[in-house]
């Protein structure tokens, strides 16, 4: 269906509102900031030693468009020498970053050339303005039965409203919604709320979520989007009620998430997602892939220029290591953190869990030997029983290998990994039954048999 223009934000004063209030919001944030206290210590990230963070804060759920996970936020206070004044550290000061096991936001406020400092935004082209009434009404008074989920952001509620319109109307009726609150003591704040709106109201792609309106009245703050019927990868993977997916799903999957991150890294202006992770991957009815939670994207670098220097946030498990440790972002940031969601999808573990024994508490960390040694087969999850392809988890695994490459230039880019997926895809063969003394798979005949196309696409592999 598509979006019918009910607002024009070029002489809307609505638009005007939005932007205006973005300091006053950001003034708010920063003293709440600033009144929280913190503890130190030190902890290794993504298999680097060496890197620590500071000021642990307290456990925390986050929202998906309705589909809540739980991490512990942690906020890391130093200099970035990368940082330029007039980009992120407009101050010049020692910049203070979140990386998150939710997805905690920036405590300042980030700039791109979509969303600006100084209030100048690039306006959304085709949105709904709802009005909080509608809003309330169409998620039935924001009843608990009608509640998703709950994180820093605020709370997602199920929704009907009008197809054409804006209008509520009965449950079970019209156009389903997923309708995010903005907790006006949240964390992620109104200026991530704005990047949302931005990015979103710009960007339509089938592998994207659609954002279909927004609601802005007094201190209220909310976003209207298609409702996911199968909610987030993560559930599907980590939580013991889902049903197992299949390896056809899994590769599905990722390869609808791949096309999603391509379409945002191939526009003129490059998009860098930043936040690439399970719980930010939502499936619909048919187990389409789609890429939400805008509020950390930001523009990419132009020209010649290999990065933009930033604020370093994301998500434990998931951010690249040089992006966390020099706060230079880039296309290839995305790239390694589709890699961590891959090693996700064939082995069925979480990127990070401090249950696990020493050293296999981070996941791209510990897998990184069973990538490069023909150990991979050792390591997919148990749970798939043996129905998937052998020659494509082995490619799956090489894949996820260049994509954790340390040196983000060795990184393969984004549209190569679309074909090598769409290649696996196709891919029939399953290993033999146990039943049928077929127990033990020869690895090397394996490796063999893998077309020279494939490893010419991935290149030739770094060491471990």
């Amino acid at each position: 269906m598509g979006v019918v223009r009910l607002c024009s934000f070029k002489d809307d004063q609505t638009w005007n509102e939005i932007v205006q209030s973005a300091d006053e919001q950001a003034l708010h944030e920063k003293g709440q900031k600033n009144s929280e206290a913190c503890s130190c210590f030190g902890q290794s990230l993504c298999g680097f030693g060496g890197l620590c963070c500071w000021g642990l804060r307290s456990e925390k759920k986050t929202t998906s468009l309705g589909i809540s996970d739980r991490g512990s936020g942690t906020l890391i206070s130093g200099n970035n020498t990368s940082t330029q004044p007039g980009q992120d550290d407009v101050s010049g000061q020692p910049v203070q970053y979140y990386i998150s096991g939710s997805t905690q936001k920036s405590e300042g406020m980030e700039s791109s050339t979509s969303v600006k400092e100084d209030g100048d935004a690039m306006m959304p082209s085709q949105l709904r303005n709802f009005s909080y009434l509608d809003l309330k009404s169409a998620t039935r008074n924001f009843r608990p039965d009608s509640l998703l989920g709950e994180g820093g952001f605020g709370c997602v509620y199920k929704g009907w409203v009008d197809e054409h319109g804006t209008s509520p109307v009965k449950p079970g009726t019209g156009l389903t919604v997923a309708v995010k609150t903005l907790n006006s003591r949240g964390l992620q704040g109104h200026k991530e709320w704005l990047a949302e709106i931005t990015y979103l109201g710009q960007l339509r792609h089938p592998n994207l979520v659609k954002l279909i309106g927004f609601c802005i009245e007094d201190d209220k703050r909310l976003l209207v989007y298609e409702f996911m019927q199968r909610g987030s990868l993560e559930n599907h993977l980590f939580r013991r009620t889902s049903t197992t997916l299949s390896w056809d799903i899994r590769i599905k999957i990722a390869l609808g998430a791949a096309k999603g991150v391509e379409f945002l890294h191939s526009r003129e202006r490059p998009v860098i997602y930043r936040d690439f992770k399970t719980s930010n991957i939502l499936l619909d009815g048919d187990y389409t892939a789609k890429l939400s939670d805008f509020g950390l994207a930001k523009d990419g670098p132009q020209g010649d220029k290999s990065h933009v220097s930033t604020r370093v946030m994301g998500t434990y498990g998931y951010a690249a290591p040089e992006y966390v440790m020099t706060g230079h972002l880039s296309a290839k940031s995305d790239i390694y953190s589709f890699g961590v969601v891959l090693l996700e999808l064939l082995t069925g573990k979480r990127s990070m869990d401090k249950t696990r024994p020493n050293g296999e508490q981070n996941l791209a960390a510990w897998a990184r030997p069973y990538l490069n040694r023909d150990r991979l087969l050792e390591i997919i999850d148990p749970r798939l029983e043996r129905n998937y392809s052998v020659k494509g988890a082995v490619r799956a695994g090489q894949l996820a290998f260049m994509c954790l490459n340390r040196d983000p230039k060795s990184r393969p880019p984004v549209d190569t990994i679309v074909k090598v997926l769409e290649e696996i895809q196709q891919l029939q063969d399953m290993p033999p039954s146990l039943d049928s003394g077929g127990g033990n798979i020869n690895h090397k005949s394996v490796n063999k048999s893998l077309s020279s196309g494939f490893w010419q696409k991935l290149g030739k592999c770094a060491s471990a």
